[in-house]
């Protein structure tokens, strides 16, 4: 397998209450990004409301609070309810479990044993969007900083403001270009209207510039 420096800005939390199945999912991923353990469902939601994480691999199977319910009480809060989850189970599956899975939330149902480059890309997958939306954000303060610095005192609508609002333009031509990047229908729509707005921008550029 080939070795990788770990994205050290994301982390990945990994939730069963066998050390063994922690031990081999760490393996698999530990290259990829920061791997957390977490041995149960109420460990696990208490280390997201701690940290920042990419995403969330739990195991079905667990005593006291469940997959099931581990994932229904992340996508409960308002401050997790955005991190991807993929449901881990073993073999001996009941066929509805995956729908369960999907009905609390799940991204993603796989069954042991997994394919270790299988689970690496989905992963990997989550992670890249990790990575984008916080480029995004990134991308909406320094617009924000840039929108609301102070005019010119006397002269809110000098020339003097035409370079700021060329750099809005670069902005959000680069915030445009990370959503057309990103796989789905809500990044491309969302990608048109900042389009829009930035060729608004730049419209008020060139009629200062006239």
């Amino acid at each position: 397998m080939t070795t990788s420096t770990p994205d050290t800005t994301s982390s990945i939390l990994i939730v069963d209450d066998m050390e063994e199945n922690l031990v081999a999912l760490e393996a698999v991923l530990g290259s990829l990004a920061q791997v957390v353990r977490a041995h149960s469902g109420e460990t696990a939601l208490k280390a997201m409301l701690r940290q920042e994480f990419a995403v969330v691999l739990i195991d079905v199977m667990m005593p006291g609070m469940n997959g099931f319910e581990t994932a229904a009480n992340i996508k409960g809060l308002d401050q997790t309810k955005d991190v991807p989850v993929i449901l881990l189970t073993g073999a001996e599956v009941d066929p509805n479990y995956a729908y369960r899975g999907y009905t609390v939330g799940a991204a993603d149902f796989l069954i042991k044993p997994f394919d270790p480059w299988l689970l690496r890309t989905k992963v990997n997958v989550f992670l890249d969007l990790h990575r984008k939306n916080r480029q995004l954000a990134a991308q909406a303060e320094q617009l924000k900083r840039l929108l609301t610095a102070d005019a010119h005192p006397g002269e809110p609508s000098a020339p003097a403001d035409t370079p700021r609002l060329a750099d809005v333009a670069g902005q959000l031509a680069q915030v445009e270009l990370l959503l057309r990047e990103t796989d789905g229908p809500e990044p491309a729509g969302l990608a048109d209207r900042i389009a829009d707005l930035e060729q608004a921008v730049e419209r008020l550029v060139a009629g200062r510039g006239a």
